[in-house]
């Protein structure tokens, strides 16, 4: 057998440190800086490391991108989103993950910079459009579950499309203006009940418009 790698708890303890460094630099600088100077050399020099160390740990802009997504992320509560999925009724699961999107749309700035950046910047853009991606599958999941099987697929994607929309950035910074975020959630969970009614059935939406209204 090959001999075991042996790796020292202090330098792991201590590559951990300096990533997580890097990871704080390049939000800073997405925070503080325009999007075009967001690249390994400026990070490097943020964090007070070389430019080899930034590469090494993430190996590319894209990668440190992503690192950088996954933190925001992590601050923002959208790992909140695993326990809303599992939730029994799947309508209060939507109404669950339209209040941690708008918690999350409204917690960090660096979120409205990384989709004002999608105009000017290819990487940015494929970015964001891929974790933008991963809430249509979430949408897709509940609309499923909500469907059952008497809807047609075209509903199916209409309601998808409707609620990804409604679920979006840029709905919640259009609300945004004169509401608090607590407002502009509940405008979203509306909207978002209107968006299911052509997927149920004369009953079920005769309920639910008692429910709103009661």
């Amino acid at each position: 057998m090959p001999p075991r790698s042996y790796v020292s708890p202090a330098r792991s303890a201590a590559a951990a440190e300096t990533r997580e460094r890097v990871i704080e630099a390049a939000s800073r600088t997405l925070r503080d800086e325009s999007i075009a100077r967001f690249s390994l050399d400026t990070v490097a020099k943020v964090a007070g490391v070389t430019r080899l160390t930034v590469y090494n740990q993430f190996g590319s802009r894209r990668g440190l991108l992503e690192a950088v997504f996954d933190e925001i992320a992590r601050h923002g509560g959208l790992h909140q989103l695993a326990d809303a999925m599992t939730m029994t009724d799947p309508r209060a699961a939507l109404d669950r993950m339209v209040e941690i999107f708008c918690g999350f749309w409204s917690r960090d700035s660096a979120v409205g910079r990384l989709h004002d950046a999608m105009a000017t910047d290819p990487e940015f853009a494929e970015a964001v459009r891929e974790r933008n991606e991963r809430r249509r599958r979430g949408v897709t999941g509940l609309i499923d579950r909500i469907a059952g099987k008497s809807a047609s697929l075209q509903a199916r994607q209409d309601a998808v499309d409707l609620i990804f929309a409604l679920t979006s950035y840029p709905t919640f910074a259009s609300l945004s203006a004169g509401r608090s975020k607590d407002e502009v959630c509940r405008l979203v969970q509306a909207a978002c009940h209107a968006a299911l009614a052509p997927l149920l059935g004369p009953s079920s939406r005769g309920a639910g418009e008692a429910s709103l209204e009661g």
